[in-house]
């Protein structure tokens, strides 16, 4: 049987409020493990494990992790919600050739991505709900930072992940680059086309995203507790020394 990336972990001051947010704001479903809650939508894509023992987190663009990105069918609509019930969420964009995106934090601080399956202007008619603006969500992506790509590149390809987009985004003096534990091949074989990006978004499954920053060094996440693969045989680390744990 194939491997899936089946949580990421984290460590947060209150798993019980948290998984709150998660369950009420943008509709996943909790399950109690102890202390710790697990939540996230139904389907391929990966849960947050919420840890107890966070002593309070503060994202800063030197750490390691980064966030989680949760795709979906209209980001106008998830971000109009979100607003009507207090939260602040940064105002939908194009972003270059990469996608129709917005942001916003949770409340303990962790980075979340609200990223459209369309660009902007491609957008189908009615593509939600109203009443239910993330009945179609998933956790799409991990997003951690990196220095070295070629190293994070020999590890997740040694794990039999495949690499399925590379996103140039000079402009801002980095690249991307997505992989996953999938047999799925992208439309076009150039990993560089703009082509793939919308079929990329629309994937069931969740992609390890790296942030490129050629040689940059990158501070760890004492609350990034790692990730979990799913009949993963044994734990490992990571090429930046992060576990990687059966989960």
């Amino acid at each position: 049987m194939s491997l899936r990336l089946s949580a990421v972990r984290l460590r947060v001051a209150d798993p019980a409020r948290l998984a709150g947010f998660y369950r009420d704001v943008l509709g996943m479903s909790v399950q109690e493990i102890g202390d710790s809650r697990r939540v996230g939508y139904a389907g391929e894509d990966a849960d947050l494990l919420l840890l107890p023992g966070g002593r309070g987190y503060s994202h800063d663009q030197g750490h390691r992790y980064w966030k989680i990105g949760i795709t979906l069918p209209d980001v106008d609509l998830a971000a109009d919600t979100l607003r009507a019930k207090g939260y602040a969420v940064s105002e939908p964009r194009q972003f270059l050739d990469i996608g129709y995106m917005a942001h916003l934090s949770d409340p303990e601080g962790f980075v979340i991505e609200l990223l459209q399956h369309d660009f902007e202007g491609n957008r189908p008619e009615n593509a939600a709900d109203p009443a239910a603006p993330f009945a179609e969500a998933r956790v799409a992506q991990i997003t951690l930072r990196t220095g070295d790509i070629a190293a994070e590149d020999a590890f997740c390809r040694a794990q039999g992940m495949k690499l399925l987009s590379m996103q140039d985004v000079a402009t801002y003096g980095f690249d991307l680059n997505f992989y996953a534990f999938t047999h799925e091949a992208p439309p076009d074989p150039d990993l560089w086309a703009v082509e793939n990006r919308e079929w990329l978004w629309k994937r069931p499954y969740t992609t390890l995203e790296f942030q490129h920053v050629q040689g940059a060094k990158f501070a760890p996440v004492p609350d990034y507790q790692g990730i979990e693969v799913e009949r993963l045989p044994a734990a490992l680390s990571d090429a930046f020394g992060d576990p990687v744990l059966p989960g």
